[in-house]
């Protein structure tokens, strides 16, 4: 069965060039045969190539659709016509080597990154389930959409606590944080470029900078410049429109 590749865009909050930009990296890295869907409410200027589906239908009130709850739609028990194992990905991210990991390591279980921070146990920047596999979790959720917002930050709180002893991680080295891992530190900064951990497939650029703003070598957060990075660069694209306000 043809593994997918997932991704999701929704409000103004990202581009259509965030897609197209995922896919090209998609294509590059990736070399099993798979689908590739982005699930959105607005497929103008999403390039050809790109299948768009949209998204699921989720019970996520108008105020916290700024917090990625509705990934937790990719667990319903029906997910369009899609089936079999999907890897899914974040739209700020930066793919530096081979994909195909992520569909050896571990196969049929559900797999996530180690959380970077202490209060953190998973991040879903990139993750690995089967389609329908894990229906409780949508349940749940539609059960008590409110109640579950009320007690959880985010998305990937939720999916960690509630699937508990079955969560597998990915390789700590595949997947690093760009604030994390690849900063040196504020004065370091200024001299010298952001480093590529040597065992990186995929870099995550979760908060700020995005992609376009760390290849440049501006934070806007902080309102001061760091050195651009010329891997971004070469893996990204040189230029490109930030994530809108």
């Amino acid at each position: 069965m043809m593994p997918n590749v997932i991704c999701m865009k929704w409000g103004r909050r990202y581009p259509a060039e965030y897609v197209n930009r995922l896919h090209r990296m998609v294509q590059r890295q990736l070399a099993l045969e798979h689908r590739f869907v982005c699930l959105t409410d607005d497929a103008r200027g999403i390039g050809p190539g790109i299948e768009t589906l949209p998204l699921p239908d989720f019970p996520v009130a108008r105020a916290r659709r700024s917090v990625p709850w509705r990934k937790v739609g990719l667990f319903e028990p029906r997910l369009h016509d899609l089936s079999g194992t999907a890897l899914f990905l974040d739209l700020d991210l930066v793919i530096v080597d081979g994909l195909d990991p992520f569909f050896a390591h571990r196969p049929g279980e559900f797999c996530i990154i180690p959380g970077w921070a202490r209060s953190h146990r998973g991040n879903s920047s990139v993750f690995r389930f089967e389609v329908g596999g894990l229906p409780e979790v949508a349940a749940r959720f539609r059960a008590h959409p409110e109640a579950v917002v009320e007690r959880w930050r985010g998305d990937q709180e939720f999916v960690c606590d509630l699937l508990g002893d079955r969560l597998s991680f990915w390789p700590r080295g595949w997947c690093r944080s760009f604030k994390h891992d690849c900063l040196r530190g504020r004065w370091l900064d200024w001299a010298l470029p952001p480093r590529l951990p040597a065992e990186a497939r995929v870099v995550v650029f979760h908060g700020r900078p995005k992609p376009p703003d760390a290849s440049a070598g501006f934070w806007r957060d902080r309102g001061w410049r760091v050195r651009g990075a010329r891997w971004i660069v070469r893996h990204w694209g040189a230029s490109g429109p930030s994530i809108t306000e």
